[in-house]
């Protein structure tokens, strides 16, 4: 079947991988943006009183994430990233001072539960095989209902896991979309759970070389287009209303919206959306200090800090489901996390130097059985719409490699998988 040109919402990781992937097909495509940048959340900027480059937020991903690292592929961007020699992951834990490294092999087989040097200090190889709960529970069941909530394994690997792949508390996250991820990543063995991280920053890899592919096929990008209102006629959408145009749509056209639930469900009240959301907070100190990681990530366990990526002129930090703090100044945040900082490389906690902290109060929805039941399929809405985005039914949380498969399938939603370029 012909399709018209196709209109993309929303420019955003989905709505960058949905314009990627068709104009890689030979579609025609328009995109549009509210903001002034594209990318959403995935993005990088000079921040003046540092005088550094920082990214908005900090990502982490492993060399499973299919979808985003074909993504990175397409644009020309695969040689941005750093992934890592081995699956290693070290961590620290703050009140005992205790000190280890998980350390995966290469193949699938799990030797790494059998090795004491290798797994979490004072746990059992057995104490795994809760993995086969997660990976098998049904869809209302919660992290805490397939894991013993009062073993080692819990507080220094499933909470602080669950913490940081869903951004939902273990004692209400859907233990189904937490065992699709370990199904997906430790499933694959060492070779899937490699820990990639970017170069430079988050707009050099997966935003500016977007743009750059796009511009370069003819697909157009305005920024400074934010939707007001869609126009029905039957099923069918007829008229896209942003603030300062209106921009009509003709026979065989189509519209892909890559908003933020919360904008989809003023926009179309009829599309379901997720209703509940967690915050992150992100800090960045500018700070050298001695690398304690040869990937440049630490796992902290029993702080406020959460993860530490090591750069070479800062440490940045990510705190997940991060209500207890989000209200806090930046400067009472500041110094919770710097405190958690200087305990794990050994510097004085009273001087705490130069920062940027980056509050998001919706980063993500909230990963519960209740919320997930809401998030909507990425299906041909009426007969012209498709929806995408992190919070549709990908089968996964609220990730980069969500948000990407989400942008694929939506373009898979108008021309059939099989002639849509792939990598």
């Amino acid at each position: 079947m012909p399709v018209g040109t196709i209109h993309i919402v929303g420019a955003g990781l989905a709505g960058l991988s949905a314009a990627v992937h068709l104009t890689a097909s030979g579609h025609k495509v328009v995109l549009y943006e509210a903001g002034q940048h594209a990318g959403g959340r995935c993005r990088s900027y000079h921040d003046k009183e540092l005088d550094c480059l920082i990214d908005n937020g900090n990502h982490l991903m492993l060399s499973c994430n299919e979808a985003a690292l074909s993504y990175l592929m397409m644009i020309g961007a695969e040689d941005t990233l750093q992934i890592a020699k081995g699956a290693i992951f070290p961590f620290m834990e703050i009140g005992s001072g205790k000190q280890w490294t998980i350390k995966m092999g290469q193949g699938r087989f799990p030797g790494w539960v059998f090795d004491k040097n290798a797994r979490v200090p004072d746990t059992k190889w057995t104490d795994y095989l809760e993995a086969m709960k997660l990976t098998s529970a049904d869809r209302w069941s919660h992290v805490n209902d397939c894991v013993d909530k009062k073993s080692v394994l819990y507080k220094r690997f499933w909470q602080p896991l669950c913490v940081a792949i869903m951004n939902t508390q273990a004692e209400e996250a859907s233990a189904q979309v937490f065992g699709n991820v370990l199904r997906e990543a430790f499933g694959a063995g060492g070779i899937g759970c490699k820990p990639v991280i970017v170069k430079e920053g988050l707009s050099q890899s997966f935003v500016e070389p977007a743009e750059a592919y796009l511009k370069e096929r003819g697909t157009a990008i305005h920024y400074g287009k934010r939707l007001r209102s869609i126009e029905m006629e039957v099923d069918e959408i007829k008229t896209l209303h942003f603030v300062d145009q209106d921009v009509g749509l003709e026979h065989l056209d189509w519209v892909i919206l890559a908003l933020p639930a919360w904008v989809i469900n003023d926009l179309m009240p009829t599309v379901p959306t997720p209703t509940s959301f967690r915050s992150i907070v992100n800090a960045h100190f500018k700070v050298a200090v001695p690398p304690k990681s040869e990937t440049g990530i630490l796992g902290v366990i029993g702080g406020h800090v959460e993860w530490v990526f090591e750069k070479p002129s800062m440490i940045s930090t990510t705190t997940s489901a991060a209500e207890k703090i989000v209200d806090l100044s930046a400067e009472e945040i500041a110094a919770l996390l710097w405190a958690d900082i200087a305990r794990v490389y050994g510097l004085n906690a009273e001087a705490v130097p130069p920062y940027r902290i980056v509050k998001e109060k919706r980063a993500t929805f909230a990963a519960t059985p209740e919320e997930i039941i809401r998030r909507p399929a990425i299906a041909a809405r009426n007969t012209n719409l498709v929806v995408c985005g992190d919070w549709t039914n990908t089968g996964l949380p609220s990730t980069i490699e969500g948000a990407i498969r989400s942008g694929r399938s939506a373009a898979e939603q108008i021309i059939p998988p099989q002639t849509l370029a792939k990598i």
